[in-house]
């Protein structure tokens, strides 16, 4: 636990980031222990995984439980994401590309400075991560991320396999098809780990126009993987 607490607070950190102040990062930490607790109880060495890569996933599920329980996001802005995706999954299937600001605002039935207003909101209440667009639960009701599902190299699953490789495939497509910039926020933030300020300062704008641009990204990519699974 002390060797790895500094995980703890790392993620804590970057999630506070996309919070209202209101929300106490040292809450958020408090947590987070019961999801390193868990990654040290589960982790399976066997599996060839990190155990760093492994306890971000499981601490960052336990915050985002967590916040989820407390149910502190506003219904408006629940209902206004999802208009959003679903918005979002009829212009690309109409287009057969990604909906610019305006377009999208149109078929909302909004002005584009409410859009992005409306972007900004969902991203201050956001928990979404593309970790999320892969869990599922276990029989037991617990939540399986991604990296649970890895088969162990030495009783290899084929049929597991090759759905989860499709999975992947799927996901690499519709990252594929994002906006440049925000495919690259996307890069940034979840492969290269930059914050927001950072990312910010990489593109020359403000870390309130990053938050729009995370948020939209993830919103797209959401409604692709859900309207790809309901076909």
């Amino acid at each position: 636990m002390l060797a790895y607490s500094p995980l703890v607070k790392y993620v804590a950190g970057r999630i506070a980031a996309s919070l209202p102040p209101h929300v106490d990062e040292a809450d958020l930490i408090s947590y987070g222990l019961s999801g390193l607790i868990s990654a040290i109880e589960r982790f399976d060495p066997g599996r060839e995984i990190k155990f760093e890569t492994y306890a971000i996933t499981r601490i960052k599920g336990a915050v985002i439980d967590e916040l989820r329980a407390l149910d502190w996001v506003p219904r408006s802005v629940r209902t206004r994401a999802r208009e959003i995706e679903r918005a979002n999954a009829r212009l690309e299937n109409r287009l057969q590309r990604a909906p610019t600001d305006q377009e999208l605002a149109l078929e909302l039935g909004i002005s584009p400075a409410e859009l992005q207003e409306s972007l900004l909101s969902i991203s201050h209440s956001s928990l979404a991560a593309l970790d999320e667009l892969w869990n599922v639960s276990d029989a037991s009701g617990d939540q399986v991320s991604l990296l649970d599902t890895l088969e162990d190299p030495g009783a290899p699953d084929p049929a597991k396999a090759l759905d989860l490789g499709d999975l992947k495939d799927r996901m690499a497509d519709a990252i594929a098809r994002l906006p440049e910039r925000e495919k690259l926020v996307i890069g940034l933030y979840y492969y290269e780990n930059l914050t927001l300020r950072e990312i910010g300062e990489v593109l020359g704008v403000t870390e309130s126009r990053v938050s729009q641009l995370h948020t939209k990204a993830v919103l797209r990519l959401r409604s692709r993987l859900q309207g790809e699974s309901l076909e």
